[in-house]
């Protein structure tokens, strides 16, 4: 049996094989695996989130009924359990996320691939998978000794999407799976940063300083969606951070729709309307416009910059417009940037290509896995918990189209 793709979804799926018997040949680009997973975690791994299921099923928007599926097997609570296995604590920081004790990656993966080499996975690094031969039968890899043939009764592939290309995720898959008939919607830029076309002022005095306690939505000329309270950073192309990656895929959306799109931003999310109205319609005196904002608002630095990058001037000068400005500050957004600067991405293969098992109709005994899938989910647990289930989904399908014995890690 061959798993291609070293990352948390093929590395499941070898993990729900072996403990079935299966022999498993894990083949990977890399000269390691799980590189994507590890520099993820750099910062504080971020593995799953505590919330209600039917919150925590919302995040996956349009294909929230497919991976639906894969959680109802293995989500946040089974996800827990087996890290716990692996002899790594976990708690559930104040936001609800959960992280492992430690808050690395490093530990639990090496408490992970420790168990898959003793339950006989067997590794292959710098493999490339590169499609099959003629025949359509057999995997072809490009490795340092040179091209190889492997063949087997089934494989899971799982090689990412096309996000962070140097860690592996390059999505040269795309073209391979495309010639065997296989519909793939284009990748796209998920969790991603966008361009804003950024006076040379703001640029140059702002560029790397964060936006805090705001709140954001995106224009849709109805009404007012609900605002996403957190934080943004002003870069100079554009802006990223949690607050715009979590809005990300509508703002994209809109974008390749109708060309652009406007993020709105509350600056004083606590304050109300009528009580910003009444401290900017006291009387100014010798104030400038700046220190005005600054001793009754407490709008200043990168807040009051974006007011002034965004704002008509004569708005800034009337009480009424500039509270409506800071309740609902709009920034026109360009495009998203490139695929490879992204945290994740949309597209991949058409869940209509694959049946429940995740095997793919047109080529018995192939099964997709994680990002290949037409699915995306925001940062905050909701990536990896989906890319684990998925990868134990791709195997217990291997497993019933095999007619062997369904095991696997605990729930």
């Amino acid at each position: 049996m061959i798993v291609v793709g070293g990352g948390p979804a093929g590395l499941m799926a070898a993990e729900v094989l072996c403990a079935a018997g299966v022999d498993v040949d894990l083949y990977d680009a890399m000269p390691s695996v799980a590189r994507k997973f590890l520099l993820a975690g750099r910062g504080g791994l971020n593995l799953t989130h505590s919330e209600a299921p039917e919150r925590f099923l919302a995040r996956y928007g349009a294909r929230q009924d497919e991976v639906a599926r894969w959680l109802a097997e293995f989500g946040p609570t089974e996800l827990r359990a087996w890290v716990h296995q692996l002899g790594i604590q976990t708690f559930i920081g104040s936001s609800g996320r959960v992280f492992p004790a430690e808050m690395k990656a490093a530990p639990l993966l090496r408490a992970w691939l420790h168990r898959l080499r003793l339950g006989g996975v067997r590794f292959h690094a710098r493999h490339r998978w590169c499609g099959w031969t003629p025949d359509g039968r057999t995997l072809r890899f490009a490795s340092p000794s040179g091209d190889t043939a492997v063949s087997a009764d089934a494989c899971v592939l799982a090689l990412g999407g096309g996000s962070w290309a140097r860690l592996g995720s390059d999505g040269a898959w795309v073209s391979l799976l495309e010639t065997r008939g296989i519909t793939v919607p284009p990748l796209k830029p998920s969790n991603c940063g966008f361009d804003v076309a950024w006076s040379e002022h703001l640029r140059q005095r702002y560029a790397g300083q964060p936006v805090k306690n705001i709140a954001a939505w995106i224009e849709d000329g109805g009404g007012k969606a609900k605002p996403r309270e957190g934080e943004f950073l002003v870069t100079a192309h554009g802006l990223e951070g949690g607050l715009v990656y979590t809005l990300s895929a509508g703002l994209r959306d809109r974008i390749a729709s109708t060309g652009s799109a406007t993020l709105r931003v509350d600056l004083l999310p606590t304050r109300t309307p009528q009580g910003l109205l009444r401290d900017l319609e006291r009387p100014r005196g010798r104030d400038s416009l700046a220190n005005h904002l600054r001793r009754k608002c407490g709008i200043d630095g990168i807040k009051a910059a974006l007011l002034r990058e965004a704002a008509p001037p004569g708005d800034l000068e009337q009480a009424a417009g500039l509270a409506a400005l800071i309740k609902a500050l709009p920034l026109r957004l360009d495009a998203p940037r490139p695929l490879d600067e992204a945290i994740s991405s949309a597209g991949g293969v058409d869940f209509a290509a694959v049946d429940e098992g995740l095997m793919l109709h047109a080529l018995p005994g192939v099964f997709c896995a994680g990002e290949m899938l037409d699915w995306e989910a925001p940062t905050g647990g909701y990536l990896l918990t989906a890319c684990l289930a998925s990868g134990r989904a791709a195997a217990r399908g291997v497993l019933h189209w095999l007619n062997l014995p369904v095991h696997g890690p605990a729930r």
